[in-house]
């Protein structure tokens, strides 16, 4: 069939052309943003799952639904390179240019630009990664002693009480946020914790690998009680199947029943996957309907492109150390495994290991579901290692 016309879209963040199986959990995002804009409390949603299920792409769904319903928004994608308030400077400033531009509009966005100016002029002596070059100028006493826990939270103040004024809400959408290393992510749950305490209509929207509920508890304990963490997990066959489905009926082809069963088992119903699945298909199909025996020629098609990019770019990151341990772990299964068994598997003793493991977690390569269990960030990715390490 025509490639031209293919409706898929494999791609990181991008929009899928149906977006099933997530309705429940937009909904709820949208309710706790309206209700913070209009002064009632509720908490921060902080999303996680596996690389795969869409996490970014409902993030960029929430935001510009919120910007559509007037909330005024902060993106960052957290790195691993960069610190937070060199990340945060740039669109912040945006976000209160917005807020200063709306009609009838006080001084407190002025205020809160100011205030800005002051964070990053002390930030700048601590963290050597921040090129912010405009002069916002300064506002003494604002954000200006040097400590990120202080200054941040005096600014999120101020930016509350510039979008309170404006009746509206400032939400920061920050993706990867298990890349925040914890002193700032500390800084940035204190200082979300301050504005809902003082009912200021400012909230977070994040997004992160499981290990970010952990990681959000050793930097502040009360994190449990100021986020929600909605879990992203695969679909499930019903929404699986309209994601494969609908849009190629809305271009008149159609999928036999064992072929969405096939991609369906293939897949684990990983939204990404899917996304595959269904253009390496359509493309492989000469007319309709696609039939099992397209989706058996499109996997291999489709398992090609993974390790070439998708599984290659994590894999070719990795040390010789940190490689043998995710190879022990893809011989146990997909997990998640004991640590124990994988350094058994290793033939070496659990310490031995504990510095790749260490590593591997850093990297985002693996979690820990719970004490002393590792598991995948990344959903068929032990497969991958067999067919490119097949000797353990």
């Amino acid at each position: 069939m025509d490639p031209r016309l293919n409706p898929y879209a494999p791609g990181a963040g991008t929009p899928p052309p149906e977006f099933a199986g997530r309705e429940a959990l937009i909904e709820r995002v949208g309710i706790a943003l309206d209700r913070i804009r209009s002064g009632r409390p509720d908490k921060s949603m902080l999303m996680v799952g596996l690389r795969g299920v869409g996490k970014t792409v409902l993030l960029n769904h929430i935001r510009l639904d919120a910007e559509r319903r007037g909330i005024v928004t902060v993106t960052v994608e957290a790195s691993e390179r960069k610190s937070l308030p060199a990340l945060i400077a740039p669109p912040l400033r945006q976000a209160l240019l917005k807020l200063d531009r709306i009609k009838g509009a006080g001084d407190k966005a002025k205020r809160a630009l100011r205030g800005l100016g002051s964070l990053i002029s002390k930030a700048k002596l601590t963290y050597n990664d921040i090129e912010f070059g405009l002069d916002l100028g300064t506002e003494e006493g604002l954000a200006d002693t040097g400590d990120l826990d202080s200054d941040l939270s005096e600014l999120l103040k101020a930016v509350g009480e510039a979008a309170q004024e404006r009746k509206t809400a400032v939400a920061f959408f920050i993706d990867e946020l298990q890349y925040v290393e914890e002193a700032q992510l500390s800084s940035v749950i204190s200082a979300v914790h301050q504005c809902a305490q003082a009912q200021l209509p400012v909230t977070l929207v994040g997004a992160g690998l499981p290990q970010l509920v952990g990681q959000t508890g050793e930097a502040k304990s009360y994190a449990e009680r100021l986020f929600e963490f909605p879990e992203v997990g695969p679909l499930d066959d019903e929404a699986a199947a309209a994601a494969i489905e609908v849009p190629a009926r809305k271009l008149g082809v159609t999928f036999q029943r064992e072929a969405i069963r096939q991609i369906l088992k293939d897949t684990r119903a990983y939204p990404y996957f899917l996304q595959e699945w269904g253009k390496h298909a359509w493309n492989t199909a000469d007319h309709p309907p696609i039939t099992r025996d397209h989706v058996r020629v499109a996997r291999q098609q489709a398992v090609a492109e993974l390790d070439a990019s998708f599984f290659r770019v994590r894999f070719d990151r990795l040390r010789p150390a940190e490689k043998r341990y995710l190879r022990a772990m893809a011989t146990l299964g997909p997990g998640p495994h004991r640590s124990g068994d994988i350094a058994a598997e290793l033939q070496v003793k659990v310490q031995a290991v504990a510095p790749a493991r260490a590593s591997l977690i850093a990297k985002g390569m693996v979690y820990s579901p719970s004490h002393g269990d590792t598991a995948f960030t990344v959903p068929l990715f032990d497969q991958f290692l067999k067919r490119v390490m097949p000797a353990a």
